[in-house]
Formats: structure tokens, sequence, C-alpha cells
């Protein structure tokens, strides 16, 4: 789940070496968090988020054949702290 996710992001970033992709796997659910360069990451959520959508729908598919849940979070820079979109 880890590399398809990583391969769709760094086919749309133009700094794809930036892009980090950290897996958590439960029993039944897998959590995916993105992260990219802050000049990339409205390419990878898209407008009104729907590559981001678009993303999710995938994992989720490709989850739903391994009998699993799948959340795919992108994560922004703050000046202050991290925020997940």
């Amino acid at each position: 789940m880890k590399e398809l996710v990583e391969y769709i992001v760094k086919a749309l970033v133009d700094n794809p070496s930036k892009v980090e992709i950290k897996e958590t796997s439960g029993e039944s659910v897998i959590i995916i968090e993105v992260k990219a360069a802050p000049e990339d990451v409205g390419k990878v959520i898209g407008r009104e988020g729907r590559i981001a959508n678009a993303i999710r729908a995938i994992a989720k598919a490709v989850a739903a054949k391994q009998n699993k849940k799948v959340s795919v979070e992108i994560l922004t820079e703050d000046k202050a702290q991290n925020k997940t979109i």
C-alpha cells in the first residue's frame, strides 16, 4: 500500500526526493501519512482536494481487496505545528 501511494505522489510533485511516506499498520486498519515539500503540497491536494480524494479512493479500493480499511493523511508544515488535511 505504501509503495502505491508513494508512486502516485512522486509522479505528481516537482521534488520527488522530498516525499516521505509513513505507513502504520494495525490488524484491520492502515494509516498512511504523506509529507512533501511545502511548494508541492498543493499538487498533492489538488483543487478542492480532488487529487487527494482520488489517491484515497485508489488506496481504499486496494485495501478493500485485502479486507482492510485505509486512511491517507496529507501532512502540511505550518509555522507553529504540523497540520493534517
